[in-house]
C-alpha cells in the first residue's frame, strides 16, 4: 500500500470515528446528548431525558463555555448608592460589612473579561467525549461522560493558562430557562423562589426571590452545593461540584471558613437563568495562574422530572454521602447525662450568672447577657426558655429551681409586659432588662415587634400556665396579649415588623413580617378557648402560607442582624403543625411539611466527613467530630452569622424533624435530626457540659450566653421524647407544650401525664440514680400513676447494636438488705423480653441499632 492510499484510508476512518463528524452524541438508558458542529464550534443541539416509555426533549439547548480572565487583581470596591440600599444597614455594622462585601465586582459577577465559546474540536475516548478549545489566553479540554446509575452528566474541565493572570472556570450552560417557564429555583442557604426579584436587597440580602442579577455566592453559607432550577413542565436541573471542590472550614489546625474556592449562581454570566458553578473564583484561592499552569474542575449536571426536593436530596445523599456521617458518630457523653450536668450548672448562681433585681416593687430574676445590646453598659439580662425552666423544675422536683428561680422568672415576665394604657398595652416591651438603667429594651433599637408579643408574652406565659393553670394573674395577662395581637393584625391577616417605641409608627417598612406571629393566637385559643383567637390565628396563618411558604420568602427574628432569615423558618413549620392539630385543615399540614422541607436547606451537608486527624487549640479531633455537617444556621444568607462563625450547635429543629419523619416517612428528616444531635462532644465544654453556640468557637462553653443552657435542655428533651414516640409507633407519647421563643420549634413536656404501653405515667428526671456503661444510650424515666411502677426508657442513638449495663441505685426499696419488687424488660412494642422475680441492681442488655428498650420496675 503506497503512502498516499494509506493517508486517504486513514482520513476516512478518522471521520467515521468522530473527529470530523457534524454530530457527536452520548447516550445511555437515562439520557441522550447530541452536539452539532456549527460555524462557532460544537453546540449542544439535543438533550433528551428518558423515563420508561416517555422521553422529554429539552428546548433551547446551548452548551456554551465561559472562562473569566483578569490580568490584574479584580477590583474590591463596593458601589455606594440608593440602588443597593446601603443606607438601611448603617446601624448594623456586621450587616453593612457583609453587604458591601457582597456588592464587590466578583460576587456581582462583573469582574474580569468573559471568554465565551463553543469548543472547536471533539474526539471520543472510550465512552467519553473530549472537547478542545484554544485561544490566545488559554487552552481547554473538557471530558464528558454519563453516570451509569443516574440521570447525571459528569464533566471534567482542564484549563491551561497561556498568559499569566486570574482565571475562573464556569460550568457550561446546558440550556437557559426563560423566566416565564420558571416554577422554582433555589440556591440552598441563600435564596429561593418562583420569580426573579429586581429588588436586590430583598432577593440577594434576605433570600426572598431569585436575584435578577447573575450574582455569585460563597460556599461557606451554601448549605448544600447544588444550585437548582425547576421548570413548569417538571424538568429540574442542578449542577453539583465534585466533593472536595469547595472550602474545608477547618483544614488542619485553624479555621478556614472564609476561604473562597467555589462560586455558586443560578444564572450564567450573561444573566440567563441556568445553575452555574465557578472554580476557582476570580481573584480568590488558586485563581492566579502563570503561563503553563493548569487547573482542573470536576462537577456534574443532575436532571430529573420529579421535583426540586428529589434532586436536592440526590446531591445530599448520593454525591455528598450524608447518610455515611451517622455511621462515624461515637458519642462520649450521652445527651441525658448532659441534661443532668446542665441542671447543676444552671442552679449555680456564679456559673449561670443568675441575679435578682428590685423593679416596680417586685423581685425579678434573670441571667446576664454579655453579648452586644444597643444602649447597654454590659448590664443586660434575660431569660430564654420558660418552657424548659418549668419542665425541669417539675420533672426533677428540685427546690432550688422551684423556689429560687421560677418565682423571680415569673415576676420578670410580669414587668416585661406593658400595663399602662395606650398603644403598647399588653405587649412585651423588650427582650432584655438593663439593670443599671432600670428599663427593658430590644436587641438593636427602640422598637416593639408584634412577634415579640407572641414570644415574650403569649408563648412564655402560655408555657408557664401549662404547669400552673390556676395562675389567675397570668391568665389575665395572656388575654391582654391576645387582644393586642388581634388589635395589631391587619385586615389581610399580617402584622407589621415593628413599631417605633416613641412615635408608635411602623418601622422597617421595606420588610414584611414573614414570621409565625400568628402562633400567639394559637396559644391564646388553647388556654382561653375564645374562638376569636382561633379565627385570628387562621387568618394570620393563611396570609403566611400564601406570602411566605408558597413563595419561599421568610424573615428572621434576630434584631442585631436586621432580621436575616433564621431559625424562625423552622419554627414556622411547627406552628403550622400545631394549628393543624387544632383545625385538621389539610392546607396547614401541607404548609408545615413544605416549610420543613425548605428548612432542611438550612442544614449543612458538606464537606464529606472523614476520620482525618485535625487539631483545635492543641487538642486532636477527628474531622467528623468537628464537622459542620448536620448543623443548622443561626441565620444564613449574605449577611448571616454563618458567614464568619459557621452554623450553631443549638439543634432546636431536631424534635420537629423527627415528627416530620413520622408524618412523611422521608428519611432526610430523621437523618438530619440525628446528625445534629449525636456525637457533638468536640463542642461540649467539659466543665459546664454546655455546648458552644457557634461552631467556630468549638468547645468554649456558654461564653457570654449562659441562658443558652435552658434552650439546650429544651431541645434535647424534645428530641429524645420525639424519638421515643417514633420508635414505639406512639406507644410512648407525652403532650407537648408551646414553641420556645426565638430559636426554633422545640417544645416542653411534663405538664400533663402521658402514655407508656397503655399505662398512664408522668415524666421524671432522676438525680444520679441511673448509671450506664455506654454513652451511646440515652434515656428518660417515668412513674406510673395508678400503681407503684417506675420506667427507664433507653434508646440506642447509634447505627450499631450496643451492649449496656444499667445500674439502678436508689430506684428500689431495701428490706432486710434485699431489694423488693420485680423487674421486666420490654422491647419497643411492649413485648416482654425478660422477667425477674426481684429487682436486680445491675441489668445487662442488648439494644439494636436505632432501637429502644424499657426497664419496668414494680
Amino acid at each position: 500500500m503506497n503512502d498516499r492510499l494509506f493517508i486517504c484510508i486513514s482520513l476516512v476512518l478518522l471521520s467515521l470515528t468522530g473527529f470530523a463528524q457534524s454530530n457527536v452524541d452520548l447516550e445511555n438508558e437515562y439520557l441522550k446528548l447530541q452536539w452539532t458542529k456549527t460555524a462557532q464550534g460544537y453546540r449542544l443541539n439535543q438533550l433528551i431525558l428518558k423515563d420508561g416509555q416517555h422521553a422529554d426533549s429539552v428546548v433551547n439547548t446551548l452548551g456554551e463555555y465561559t472562562i473569566l480572565y483578569s490580568k490584574d487583581v479584580p477590583d474590591t470596591s463596593s458601589p455606594n448608592g440608593q440602588a443597593y440600599q446601603i443606607n438601611l444597614f448603617k446601624a448594623y455594622p456586621h450587616n453593612l460589612k457583609m453587604w458591601k462585601e457582597a456588592l464587590q465586582p466578583v460576587p456581582l459577577n462583573t469582574a474580569g473579561n468573559p471568554i465565551s465559546f463553543f469548543p472547536e474540536k471533539v474526539d471520543r475516548v472510550g465512552g467519553k467525549l473530549r472537547f478542545k478549545q484554544d485561544t490566545d489566553v488559554l487552552s481547554l479540554e473538557s471530558l464528558w461522560q454519563l453516570d451509569s446509575s443516574a440521570k447525571d452528566i459528569l464533566v471534567e474541565i482542564r484549563l491551561t493558562a497561556k498568559k499569566a493572570g486570574y482565571y475562573a472556570i464556569a460550568s457550561p450552560t446546558l440550556y437557559p430557562i426563560e423566566e416565564q417557564h420558571l416554577k422554582w429555583a433555589i440556591l440552598p442557604g441563600y435564596f429561593q423562589g418562583k420569580k426573579l426579584e429586581p429588588n436586590l436587597m430583598l432577593a440577594y440580602g434576605y433570600g426572598q426571590g431569585i436575584p435578577a442579577k447573575p450574582v455569585i455566592v460563597r460556599e461557606r453559607v451554601a448549605s448544600t452545593l447544588a444550585p437548582l432550577v425547576q421548570q413548569l413542565n417538571g424538568l429540574s436541573l442542578a449542577v453539583i461540584p465534585a466533593p472536595g471542590t469547595g472550602r474545608d472550614p477547618w483544614e488542619s489546625d485553624t479555621i478556614t471558613q472564609r476561604k473562597w474556592r467555589l462560586g455558586l449562581s443560578l444564572m450564567n454570566r450573561t444573566g440567563q437563568l441556568s445553575p452555574t458553578l465557578y472554580h476557582p473564583v476570580l481573584g480568590e484561592d488558586s485563581s492566579y495562574m502563570h503561563a503553563g499552569e493548569q487547573r482542573v474542575f470536576r462537577f456534574r449536571y443532575a436532571l430529573n422530572t420529579d421535583n426540586w426536593f428529589a434532586l436536592y436530596k440526590h446531591a445530599v445523599y448520593d454525591i455528598y454521602r450524608f447518610k455515611d456521617f451517622l455511621a462515624l458518630k461515637n458519642t462520649n457523653e450521652s445527651l441525658t447525662h448532659r441534661i443532668g450536668a446542665m441542671v447543676d450548672y444552671l442552679k449555680n448562681e456564679s456559673t449561670s450568672l443568675w441575679n435578682t433585681y428590685d423593679y416596680q416593687g417586685l423581685k425579678i430574676g434573670a441571667q446576664a447577657y454579655l453579648g452586644p445590646i444597643a444602649g447597654s453598659d454590659r448590664d443586660a439580662v434575660k431569660n430564654s426558655d420558660y418552657g424548659a425552666m418549668w419542665m425541669t423544675a417539675k420533672l426533677s422536683g428540685d427546690t432550688v429551681l422551684q423556689k429560687g428561680r421560677l418565682p423571680y422568672a415569673r415576676n420578670f415576665k410580669l414587668v416585661q409586659q406593658q400595663q399602662d394604657t395606650g398603644f403598647f398595652q399588653g405587649a412585651a416591651i423588650g427582650q432584655y432588662y438593663l439593670w443599671k438603667g432600670k428599663r427593658f429594651t430590644e436587641e438593636w433599637g427602640d422598637y416593639v415587634e408584634p412577634i415579640a408579643l407572641t414570644y415574650y408574652t403569649m408563648i412564655d406565659l402560655g408555657n408557664i400556665l401549662l404547669y400552673q393553670p390556676q395562675d389567675v394573674e397570668l391568665l389575665k395577662r395572656l388575654r391582654a396579649g391576645g387582644d393586642k395581637l388581634l388589635d395589631w393584625q391587619k385586615a389581610d391577616g399580617r402584622w407589621e415588623v415593628a413599631y417605633d417605641r416613641k412615635t408608635t409608627h411602623p418601622v422597617f417598612k421595606e420588610l414584611t413580617d414573614r414570621r409565625p406571629t400568628f402562633y400567639g393566637l394559637v396559644v391564646a385559643y388553647r388556654l382561653l378557648g375564645d374562638k376569636k383567637y382561633l379565627e385570628g390565628a387562621k387568618k394570620g396563618a393563611d396570609w403566611l402560607m400564601e406570602e411566605a411558604v408558597n413563595k419561599g420568602s421568610f424573615l428572621g427574628v434576630c434584631g442585631d442582624v436586621r432580621f436575616a432569615p433564621d431559625f424562625a423558618t423552622g419554627q414556622t413549620a411547627q406552628a403550622f403543625l400545631d394549628l393543624y392539630d387544632i383545625t385538621k385543615k389539610e392546607a396547614y399540614l401541607n404548609a408545615a411539611i413544605e416549610t420543613a422541607r425548605l428548612y432542611t436547606t438550612s442544614i449543612y451537608t458538606h464537606p464529606i466527613s472523614s476520620k482525618t486527624n485535625k487539631h483545635v487549640k492543641g487538642t486532636e479531633w477527628k474531622d467528623w467530630q468537628i464537622s459542620q455537617v448536620g448543623l443548622s444556621f443561626e441565620h444564613g444568607g449574605i449577611f448571616g452569622s454563618a458567614n464568619v462563625s459557621g452554623p450553631i450547635l443549638l439543634a432546636s429543629h431536631a424534635g420537629m424533624f423527627v415528627r416530620m419523619f413520622e408524618l412523611t416517612k422521608d428519611s432526610i428528616f430523621i437523618d438530619m435530626a440525628r446528625a445534629a444531635a449525636w456525637g457533638r462532644d468536640a463542642f461540649v465544654d467539659p466543665a459546664s457540659h454546655v455546648a458552644s453556640y457557634y461552631w467556630s468557637t468549638m468547645n468554649a462553653g456558654p461564653g457570654p450566653f449562659p441562658h443558652h443552657a435552658w434552650w439546650q435542655i429544651g431541645w434535647i428533651m424534645d428530641y429524645l421524647l420525639s424519638e421515643a414516640s417514633l420508635r414505639t409507633n406512639q406507644l410512648i407519647a407525652f403532650p407537648r407544650g408551646f414553641l420556645t421563643p426565638k430559636v426554633g420549634p422545640h417544645q416542653p413536656y411534663g405538664f400533663a401525664t402521658g402514655s407508656l404501653f397503655n399505662e398512664e405515667v408522668e415524666l421524671h428526671l432522676p438525680k444520679k440514680t441511673i448509671r450506664l456503661t455506654n454513652e451511646k444510650i440515652d434515656y428518660f424515666c417515668a412513674k406510673g400513676i395508678a400503681n407503684d411502677t417506675y420506667y427507664v426508657v433507653l434508646m440506642n442513638n447509634s447505627t450499631e447494636d450496643q451492649q449496656i449495663e444499667l445500674t439502678t441505685d436508689s430506684l428500689y426499696e431495701h428490706k432486710l438488705g434485699k431489694p423488693t419488687g420485680k423487674l421486666v424488660l420490654l422491647d419497643q412494642t411492649g413485648v416482654v423480653l425478660r422477667k425477674r422475680a426481684q429487682i436486680e441492681n445491675k441489668i445487662a442488655m442488648h439494644i439494636p441499632a436505632y432501637g429502644l428498650r424499657v426497664v419496668k420496675l414494680d
